[in-house]
């Protein structure tokens, strides 16, 4: 699968471009299938003001819990804020606007705006709060809500494996969110924990072909654990 080379040399270079009070979609979820390294880079930069839109916001201290902790973030756009203390304090005081979405519609509205859907409708969340201010409109006897797509300026993503020209593998779990956010950037950045050479990868195995990639950048990952669990 021929193609440009994607890969840069830095992750100063691989978010070369994002600025103030743009929409960065960020993969994972939980703390499975983070780009860890790439939320490091957004803090490094500095940037404020930012929409972010995630299945969750991390932890504290690690991951998108980074940037709560730097005041990054305006917005966040998420199905699950269960796991970081920071954002609920921030919710709370009104410092952070916060837009729950049912989790399926969270992926939906993803997907959509890779694919070119503008908006879609879904009966996940008539009668409820999720549907304030949104248009009904009623297909066989049942009540459905207008739910615009989701695009993002950037989107950061984790992959496992990668060739040059930015067609990646995800490991397990870590395909969540990040195939579809890989498509719903008007850049998407990758990292991943290995590059391979062009044909090591078996073309039927690739779950984001590198049409999608702007940008592709090995790194080394903490991998933490939410909430370790054992039985005996």
């Amino acid at each position: 699968m021929a193609g440009l080379d994607k890969r840069v040399s830095s992750y100063q270079e691989a978010l070369e471009g994002l600025t103030d009070n743009m929409t960065v979609l960020a993969g994972g979820f939980g703390l499975c299938g983070i780009p860890e390294n790439l939320i490091n880079e957004v803090r490094r930069r500095g940037v404020q003001g930012l929409t972010v839109v995630s299945n969750n916001c991390g932890v504290d201290g690690f991951g998108l819990g980074l940037l709560l902790e730097n005041r990054q973030i305006r917005k966040i756009i998420a199905s699950y804020v269960g796991e970081n203390a920071l954002f609920e304090q921030q919710a709370i005081s009104g410092e952070l606007e916060v837009e729950l979405t049912p989790q399926g519609s969270l992926a939906e509205k993803i997907r959509a705006g890779g694919a070119g859907i503008p908006a879609f409708f879904t009966a996940t969340g008539y009668g409820t709060q999720v549907a304030a201010g949104k248009e009904v409109r009623e297909f066989n006897g049942r009540h459905y809500i207008l739910e615009p797509a989701i695009t993002g300026d950037f989107a950061i993503i984790k992959g496992w494996k990668a060739d040059h020209y930015g067609n990646v593998v995800y490991r397990h779990t870590a395909q969540n969110f990040n195939p579809l956010m890989a498509t719903a950037g008007r850049i998407t950045v990758v990292e991943v924990e290995e590059i391979v050479a062009p044909g090591e990868l078996d073309p039927a195995a690739i779950h984001t072909p590198g049409i999608y990639v702007d940008r592709l950048i090995q790194g080394t990952f903490e991998k933490r654990i939410e909430q370790r669990t054992l039985r005996f």
